[in-house]
């Protein structure tokens, strides 16, 4: 399970250098998305072939189903992760998402996250004032 918060730099050359702490778990090559709230996503091959399947299995005569398939896919980058543990974000992805010198890597379960640091400094300032609501709704459906 993918987990914790770092922050780490985008060099020159626009790589970043992913926590040891997930290399073992995330292996030689990746997919890189946008993602929801203006952030990129970072799957792992088997977790990008889950999502793919169960986007697959939506109708595609449905318009939402069709637009959010090509959000995610017609971005996407397959990249793989280098010796020193640093993925490459190309430049339409790191413009997409606003991504500076400074990035906030994210676990989050099956996936890691890669954010503006300051934007994701001011998300988490919002939803930690409305933790106590977000536990009380998962609650009601039998989540927490």
């Amino acid at each position: 399970m993918l987990i914790g918060e770092y922050i780490h730099t985008l060099d020159d050359k626009n790589r970043l250098s992913l926590p040891m702490k997930f290399r073992k778990e995330i292996g030689k090559r990746v997919i890189v998305a946008p993602y929801l709230d203006s952030c990129l996503a970072l799957f792992t091959e088997k977790e990008w072939e889950n999502i793919s399947g169960k986007l697959s299995e939506s109708s595609m005569l449905q318009s939402d189903n069709r637009s959010f398939s090509r959000f995610m896919f017609g971005q996407a980058v397959d990249t793989d992760v280098d010796a020193n543990g640093r993925i490459l974000i190309p430049p339409h992805l790191r413009q997409r998402s606003g991504l500076g010198e400074k990035v906030a890597v994210i676990g989050v379960q099956n996936r890691v996250e890669i954010w503006n640091e300051s934007a994701w400094a001011k998300y988490k300032q919002v939803v930690e004032t409305q933790a106590d609501t977000l536990a009380e709704k998962l609650g009601q459906v039998g989540v927490l």
